[in-house]
Order: structure tokens, then sequence, then C-alpha cells
């Protein structure tokens, strides 16, 4: 396997559980996400986009519709592209 088949076989997964989180209102800020980002996201965005998807969908739900701040160690700054994301493609 090459290393560009490594990444496109890791930007499947990643792909892959943005859109299957187990709550619908997840898999549909991740899901859209993931489609129109995943494939020019550097190694290092992939990294933290992955720490993201690790988090639970209660809390990273809380946090996407502002409703609970995140806790330290939380990568704001990629949260925040997630949810400005999110909030451009309900603003249409």
């Amino acid at each position: 396997m090459t290393a560009g088949e490594d990444i496109t076989m890791r930007r499947k997964k990643i792909r892959y559980r943005a859109w299957h989180r187990g709550t619908r209102e997840m898999d549909l800020v991740l899901g859209p996400f993931a489609d129109r980002h995943v494939d020019t996201l550097s190694a290092e965005d992939l990294d933290r986009f992955e720490a993201l998807l690790d988090e639970e969908d209660p809390p990273l739900l809380k946090w996407v519709l502002d409703q609970e701040a995140p806790p330290a160690g939380v990568d704001l700054h990629f949260l925040g592209r997630v949810i400005a994301d999110h909030r451009s493609r309900m603003a249409k």
C-alpha cells in the first residue's frame, strides 16, 4: 500500500465515522463537514478531526449548539471550523 492509498483509506474511514455517529443530529453536523473538507485537510487537521470524532455525541452537540462550553483540552480552533461550517449551511 502506498502513502497515497493510506491517506485515501484514512479519509474514507473519517467520512464514515462522521456520518455514523449514533445520533442523527451529530451525523448532520459532522457528516457534511467531512464531505466538504476531508479531502483537502492536511494530515495534522485529519488528526484534529479524528480527536473531535472521539468525543461523545451529547456534549459535542451542546458545544456545537453553544449550550455548554467545551472543557479544557478540546481543540477550540478546529471545533470552531466545524461550527462555522454547520452554521453557514443552516443559514442557507
